[in-house]
This record gives structure tokens, sequence and C-alpha cells, in this order.
């Protein structure tokens, strides 16, 4: 990634690039540092960029396997909201929001944040009850709602099915005007160059082989570019948690799996808003280059392909054109997929593990890339204080041992192997 202006632009086109420089340092690993975050993601990315900036700990290093943005950073819908049903996740998802208002400036980076409004489609009466009563939990905990009628979201969205004989009949919906979308790829080259000006070190192609223990205590890893110590370490490596926690003799209580998304030929502006659906898990929105962008369920069995199927494709899509019919005469572009962390209550893991000095983030099921700013900080906070913030307090490991499990419901289907 490289910085450049556009007379830089121009002559970097002209002479190979050779006269660009980097965005971001390529360091080689010091022998130990305070914090080792495993996993160049977005949450690392941010965590490292927390930890350095709100926390002034400048020790710091980011070991990614592959390089900065290739991994589930790169591979999601990009959706952006904070309008969950259960407090804890709204609390979460809320400071996460209140982040990314005011990211790009934060960082110096265009993350490309639109605003465009986050919209949950109602297809029954019992739709339209669950909906008004999230918006009423929402409201409560000073979040905005707006519940729809039929006629205000065909005002809004004119292209959606509205006729009686629709696929899925539309009886209203609920907004969060806030919500949105912003550029997936910018999140992680911008924080990955905000936290290497303040001396975090951003190691790709490191990647992780085994976690040292010493009377109980993580005391360093070991990589395919040698072994580096710590006196604290974070994992943060999505749909790679059960295999990073492995490592340590953890078993975590968690599945992964594919979540596939796909794009379409680009289009002039056609949808202006993000559209979900209450009772289908299928989600609709236009990017900034005039893709239409789809996602829907994972694929319901355990897997770290990153390899999408068929019957997946077919089923979104069909869902899609469901919703808005001119979507049938685009093009599929193309599809891909990433892997997910699927919690067993569908709600993510930030804490402490039963390993001293080693602390997991993870389990974010569908919620990833919306919860970034909001993620990295609080487990910035955990990392540099050794006990979590009130936010995240409840997401605890020890949880499901404890039976205080946070169910909710508003992330998605759990997969049906539980």
């Amino acid at each position: 990634m490289m910085r450049y202006s556009a007379l830089g632009l121009l002559k970097g086109g002209l002479d190979g690039h050779k006269s660009w420089t980097r965005a971001w340092r390529a360091p080689e690993p010091k022998a130990r540092y305070d914090v080792i975050v495993i996993g160049g993601g977005g949450h690392g990315l941010a965590t490292a960029y927390y930890l350095a900036n709100v926390h002034g700990l400048r020790n710091v290093a980011v070991l990614e396997k592959g390089w900065i943005g290739g991994g589930n950073t790169g591979r999601n819908t990009t959706i952006v909201r904070s309008n969950y049903r259960l407090p804890q996740m709204q609390n979460l998802l809320e400071l996460s929001l209140k982040l990314w208002e005011g990211l790009s400036q934060e960082l110096n980076y265009n993350l490309m944040f639109s605003q465009r409004g986050a919209l949950f489609l109602g297809h029954s009466d019992s739709d339209m009850t669950r909906l008004a009563e999230r918006g009423d939990s929402l409201r409560c905990n000073g979040i905005d709602a707006d519940l729809l009628d039929r006629d205000a979201v065909a005002r809004l969205v004119p292209l959606l099915d509205m006729s009686q004989t629709a696929r899925y009949p539309i009886h209203g919906g609920l907004i969060q005007k806030r919500g949105g979308t912003a550029r997936h790829d910018a999140v992680a080259w911008g924080y990955a160059r905000a936290a290497d000006a303040l001396g975090v070190d951003i190691i790709q192609n490191c990647e992780v082989t085994g976690i040292d223990i010493e009377g109980g205590k993580a005391v360093g890893v070991r990589t395919n570019r040698g072994a580096i110590g710590a006196d604290r370490i974070g994992i943060c490596v999505a749909g790679n948690s059960s295999l990073v926690a492995a490592m340590t003799g953890l078993r975590l209580p968690i599945e992964s799996h594919m979540l596939q998304a796909f794009v379409s030929e680009p289009v002039k502006p056609m949808i202006d808003t993000v559209i979900m659906s209450q009772s289908i898990h299928c989600y609709i929105s236009q990017s900034d280059k005039g893709e239409i962008v789809l996602g829907g369920d994972p694929d319901l069995y355990p897997s770290y392909s990153q390899r999408g199927i068929p019957m997946r494709i077919e089923e979104v899509a069909g869902q899609a054109i469901g919703l808005v019919p001119a979507l049938s005469r685009l093009r599929m572009l193309r599809c891909w997929s990433g892997v997910t962390d699927m919690s067993f209550d569908g709600a993510p893991i930030i804490g402490a593990t039963p390993v001293d000095g080693l602390y997991l983030n993870g389990g974010w099921c569908y919620g990833g890339f919306k919860a970034t700013p909001g993620s990295g900080w609080l487990y910035a906070h955990t990392l540099a204080k050794g006990e979590p913030h009130p936010v995240n307090a409840p997401f605890a490991l020890d949880r499901f041992a404890r039976g205080a499990l946070i169910d909710e419901a508003a992330s998605g289907p759990l997969p049906q192997s539980r």
C-alpha cells in the first residue's frame, strides 16, 4: 500500500510504481513486545492503533500470516449498523457506530463511510411486532430507530416488489438512518497506516505456529520468522480462532462456517439504502462502484475452505430478485467466501482466556465488520488494563460455563449442526 497524490499517481504509473513510498513500514520482528496481536485484519489493526493512541503502548506488533486486507476484512458486505436486539449488543455496536462517524477524520484516510440507512423489512404481522419491539428497545437505549409503514417503505425503496402477489409481501420496516456502509479494505489500510505512524510493527507473511506457555502463562509465540516474546498476547483471527486457541490446548464454543457474498455488474445508482429482511437472511446494497452487493445465510457445515457453493448463490439470488425484481436483469460479476466464527449464542467473545496473559477476540458470527472500531477500542482497553471495559465485560469467555449467554437472535440464524 502506497501514499500518493494526483501527481504522484501519474508519476508512479509511468515509472512502474518505483517512486511510490510505503504507507507503512515492513519491519523485521523484534525479540520481544509488550503486546502481540495475532491477526492483521480490521479488528487486529484497530486494536493495535488504540493500544498506541489511547493507552500509549507503542511496543506492539501485529502478526499477519498473509497480507493486510487479505482475510475476512476484504471478504464481507461492508454493512455498518447498531440496531441489534439486546442491550449488551446495542451498547457495543453503538460505541462502534459513534467511532465510525468520526473515523475518516481521525485516521486522515477516506473510509468511504456512507450513512445511507439500514432498513429491515417486515413480511408479516408477527415480523412487524418484532420490529416494533426492537425499535422500542433501541429508543429506550438512546439509539435511533424508525418504524415505517408499507407506504413509507415503498417511497424509500421504489424498486421493492410491493404487490399483493409478491413472493415476500412487505408490510413495513424498521430503519436506522445512521446505519450504512464503509469500504472494507480502506478500513484495514487506514488503521494500518495510523498504527504504523505511532510505532506499531505490522509484520506481514508472519504465521504463528505455536504459543509458548511457561508456568501457566503465555510468554510468546513461535512463527515462521522465529520466536517472539510478549507480556500479553491477543488472538484476533476471525474464522481461525479455534485453530489458534488450540495451540494452547483451549477448546472454544465456536464453529467456523463459510459465508458467501456476491456482486453484480456495475450499474447506475438504483438502491440508496441497505436492505435487509426480518424473515429471510438476505441483504442488499449498492457499492460506490455501482455493483449490487448481496449476502445471505452461511453454509451450514463447518469449513475453513473459503470456497462458495452454487446452491447458496442460487438461494441468495432468488431471495434478492424476490425483493427487487429488477435485479433479475443483471449479470453476476463475482462471488467469494469468508470464514466466520459462529459462537454458540450468536454473540462475540472479548476478554481473557484461562491461560494467563492470553486474550481472545472472536465469535463475531455475521457482525464482525460493523464492530471493527468498537471491538478494537474495547480489546485494546482489555489488553492494556488486563481487565475488561464495562461494555465488553458481558462478552467474557466464561459466560458459557456460567450460563450467562447473550442470545442475540438479530445476528441471524445459527448453524443447524448445533
